[in-house]
């Protein structure tokens, strides 16, 4: 056996060396530009995906007009079930059946469920079901509408409000639901 004294080993810090740590990066394959042209920092973000890509831009007001949006049927929703007969007759100018427009209250409540829901989410996807539902809600509410007052032959001054106000919804969730789809450049 000898007895030599061997210097002690040394630890290499590759944190601390820079060529060490970008040979280590080239050999993962991370620090360089994709093909969309972003830089991972990490193996990981370059595998699963930079979550900025997935960022909504969202259109100027969307969060507002979510917002009046759910509040308005959330509110007409407690009055058709709380006040039934007076919604009709206020629009209409007749009586009909309280079960029916506590339905349609029930129906409406569900659909302000929906719009509190979109309110509170960063997914495109949920956005747009949430405006395609409300324009959906819109646009048969409108027909209906229109039809009724057809049957009936008489249009009140707040049926035909009930209708302006139909179709300015329509167009206002209509614009945002297309704004909401339409793709970005990357600048």
């Amino acid at each position: 056996m000898s007895n030599k004294h061997h210097p002690p080993l040394m630890k290499k810090h590759s944190q601390t060396d820079l060529v060490s740590r970008l040979k280590t990066r080239k050999v993962l394959g991370v620090g360089g530009e994709d093909d969309d042209g972003e830089i991972h920092r990490s193996k990981i973000s370059q595998m699963l995906g930079n979550e900025m890509k997935f960022a909504v831009r969202e259109p100027i007001g969307l969060r507002v007009w979510i917002l009046i949006s759910a509040v308005l049927f959330t509110s007409m929703a407690l009055i058709a079930l709380v006040l039934p007969s007076q919604l009709y007759e206020f629009v209409f100018e007749l009586t009909t059946t309280q079960v029916s427009i506590r339905l349609y209250g029930g129906a409406l409540l569900s659909i302000s469920l929906i719009m509190w829901n979109g309110l509170y989410t960063a997914e495109k996807a949920i956005l747009q079901w949430t405006l395609l539902t409300e324009a959906s809600y819109l646009a048969v509410q409108f027909l209906v509408t229109s039809v009724t007052l057809l049957e009936v032959d008489q249009v009140s001054n707040p049926a035909s409000l009930l209708l302006t106000s139909e179709v300015i919804f329509l167009l206002i969730t209509l614009l945002y639901y297309h704004q909401l789809g339409r793709k970005f450049k990357k600048i």
